[in-house]
């Protein structure tokens, strides 16, 4: 067979646990309506406990329902867009789903974006109307936006009794501690209304909407803006009802209406907002939420809930191998412990599993794929791979610079096809047309991944096709230098770029940051030495420069993106 022919053979099937589909049916239906199923399926059972506090499915149908009808009241149609700017909390689930029962779009912002980046997603995505955090007000207010409206809320309108009479305490990140937090009453810029005043004053009688689940968008949410200002990946009904089901067949441990979900993961973000909050309710699992990564009280609830899934981030399982209270949990009776949103190193995976016993499942995914499209299958997860393709998606490499199909075992850039890709990207045709393109008849989406698939159909992660360095004709992987540099006892943190240089191309430079007994002991002389013991000459990096930390994304990647601007600008 020739390289696509194998591809499109699908060899990963044959890895698929019992009972896995190769294609899963997506029912024609939209989120509202999945929704409306499940409550009546599991209308009495606990949909979300927030610090102690357990809502119903029935008691958040019933905000739900209210809330629609209250924005519907505002003037929110069909085909508006709604700005969620809010940190995890009943508060994000009612509204996310009263928007899309009215057939609106929701477009998720991050609570640590700027008022710059702020101001560009609301006008970007043409949003009108705001759901605030009123400690996160000043930065909509410094943004200076044109809103018809801004719908207030806080965190202590959920929280149960006792956790209000201590003003909530460890509900809220530090950096929030201190900040002011806005009323209605001091918001002149804008129309304001209060979040609860809404839900008492309106009937649970939203107008009847009719969504096409394939052609109408349900979300907006924005890529981390690795080129350039960040960009809208336009979601529609269908994907999302795709993805739902897609990863509800691949994952046939779960038990409907039975599990304990761990919800810390942001949804503004799409892991969380997708794999978490969307696939737990479409389940009629129980949504454990927290507002932040809050370890110590995360652990309690683990422990306190009987969690049976965790979903979390590289950074995180490297902060938890390292955390005094981690044995607290039998980790090996969790279902399911999953990582994405990064590369998780070897030196992670190899302390996770010493420390806990327990196995950490793959997974990859994208904004453009509505947070899926591999994962490590349950019975033979493969060390170094983020796993095999999920029912209906079909994933091929071609070369990077064509879309010519590369043998198997070659490196080259992903391609993925599947009902859970986006439509494109909002308001950018040019951005739309370089991603989205058309082989043999099919759309395929470019992920910009430089992967390889070996023969039995397991994909391995090399790096972003941006973060190939290019010295002296040879190519570099940041990823393979950092995975070396991760291997010394007292390297904590490492980030690698390309500075360019005309002679070259592009110099190796790697940001460190020390674990703190080594700081001022280890010179940048002895790292380069390291590097040469385990990297060909080429790949060993010129410039060693030690931080005392590296810049993030908001879900705990190193940025290389900033650490990229920072070298050239130098």
């Amino acid at each position: 067979m020739n390289p696509k022919e194998i591809y499109l053979s699908k060899p990963w099937l044959k890895y698929y646990s019992p009972g896995v589909p190769e294609e899963v049916e997506i029912p024609d239906i939209s989120v509202p309506q999945l929704f409306e199923e499940v409550v009546g399926k599991y209308g009495k059972k606990t949909f979300v406990i927030f610090y102690g506090k357990k809502l119903t499915y029935l008691e958040i149908k019933d905000s739900v329902d209210r809330m629609a009808t209250a924005l519907s009241d505002l003037g929110i149609k069909k085909g508006h867009t709604v700005a969620l700017y809010l940190l995890n909390s009943p508060q994000y689930i009612i509204s996310y789903l009263a928007i899309l029962r009215l057939g609106a779009k929701v477009t998720p912002i991050s609570p640590v974006y700027t008022s710059i980046e702020v101001k560009h997603q609301v006008e970007d995505s043409e949003a009108k109307t705001a759901i605030c955090q009123d400690i996160l007000y000043d930065n909509l207010d410094k943004a200076n936006v044109d809103l018809d409206q801004v719908i207030l809320t806080s965190i202590g309108e959920y929280l149960p009794a006792l956790k209000k009479l201590f003003g909530g305490k460890g509900t809220q990140a530090k950096e929030y501690e201190g900040v002011p937090a806005a009323t209605v009453e001091s918001i002149t810029k804008y129309k304001a209304y209060g979040f609860q005043d809404l839900l008492k004053k309106y009937p649970p009688n939203p107008p009847q909407v009719e969504i096409d689940p394939a052609r109408d968008l349900a979300v907006l949410p924005y890529t981390g803006g690795t080129t350039g200002l960040p960009k809208a990946a336009m979601l529609t009904h269908r994907n999302l009802i795709a993805l739902t089901n897609q990863t509800q067949s691949f994952w046939t441990i779960f038990d409907e209406g039975k599990e304990v979900v761990i919800a810390f993961l942001p949804f503004f973000h799409i892991y969380g907002q997708v794999v978490v909050m969307l696939s737990g309710m479409s389940q009629g699992s129980t949504l454990v939420l927290f507002t932040t990564p809050d370890i110590e009280e995360i652990i309690s609830a683990m422990e306190r809930y009987q969690a049976s899934a965790f979903y979390g981030v590289p950074t995180l399982f490297q902060f938890l191998t390292e955390y005094e209270k981690t044995d607290r949990i039998n980790w090996k009776k969790l279902k399911l412990i999953a990582c994405g949103a990064d590369t998780l190193h070897d030196s992670t995976t190899s302390a996770w599993e010493k420390r806990t016993g327990a196995t950490i499942f793959e997974g990859y995914g994208m904004t453009e794929t509505t947070a899926v499209s591999h994962s490590s299958p349950y019975e033979r997860p493969k060390k170094g791979s983020f796993g095999i393709p999920i029912p209906n998606i079909k994933a091929a490499i071609i070369d990077h610079e064509s879309t010519e199909f590369i043998p198997v075992g070659e490196v080259g850039e992903m391609i993925l096809n599947g009902p859970n890709i986006m439509q494109g990207y909002w308001k950018r045709p040019e951005g739309t047309a370089e991603s989205m393109i058309e082989i043999d008849g099919d759309i395929w989406l470019r992920t910009g991944d430089l992967v390889s698939m070996d023969e039995e159909g397991y994909f391995h992660f090399f790096d972003r096709k941006r973060d190939l360095i290019k010295y002296k004709g040879y190519s570099v992987f940041a990823r393979h230098v950092e995975e070396v540099l991760y291997q010394h006892p007292q390297i904590k943190a490492a980030g690698v770029v390309g500075v360019p240089d005309p002679a070259v191309g592009a110099i190796i430079k790697a940001y460190v940051v020390l674990e703190s007994e080594a700081r001022g002991k280890i010179s940048e002389e002895e790292i380069i030495a390291f590097c040469h013991e385990k990297l060909a000459h080429y790949k060993v990096p010129k410039i060693i420069e030690f931080r005392g930390e590296l810049p993030k994304t908001d879900v705990g990647k190193v940025s290389r993106r900033e650490l990229r601007e920072e070298s050239e600008d130098a």
